[in-house]
């Protein structure tokens, strides 16, 4: 009697540390999650771009950031869509990106108008017939 229990408690212990090396042999097969994808944002000056190599560079606030584009890269120009080859140096843009495998890849590129050198507005003399008549005073009530 005392045989067949130390058989039947062996027994149970065996196959107790059976399952356990198993479930660990799975968990360990499993895909490992991968880290969401951080997207960041860089608006500053277009340095360069070339459109056959899908890259561009551009003059952020914290230096100079070198984009590349993909299929997926939206471009607009105000509102409407537009291609890489539209971009060109000296436009403002606001790029979003990510980096993906050491590369920094361009989300979306939004072009805002390339800035335009403003003139001062030239002052001329006021003419002798325009001159301005003297403003009448208003009268108040007696106080």
């Amino acid at each position: 009697m005392k045989k067949a229990i130390a058989i039947i408690v062996s027994a149970l212990f065996v196959l107790s540390v059976a399952g356990l090396s198993f479930a660990a042999e799975q968990k360990e097969a499993a895909p490992a999650k991968k880290a969401p994808v951080k997207v960041q944002q860089v608006t500053g000056e277009v340095g360069a771009v070339d459109a056959a190599a899908k890259t561009l560079t551009v003059k952020g606030k914290k230096g100079d950031v070198a984009l590349t584009a993909d299929e997926k890269t939206s471009v607009k120009v105000g509102n409407e869509k537009k291609a890489l080859t539209d971009v060109k140096a000296g436009n403002k843009v606001t790029v979003k990106y990510s980096e993906i495998n050491g590369k920094n890849v361009a989300k979306s590129i939004a072009v805002t108008a390339a800035p335009a050198k403003m003139e001062a507005p030239k002052k001329e003399a006021p003419k002798a017939e325009e001159k301005k008549a003297p403003a009448e005073k208003k009268k108040t009530g007696g106080y």
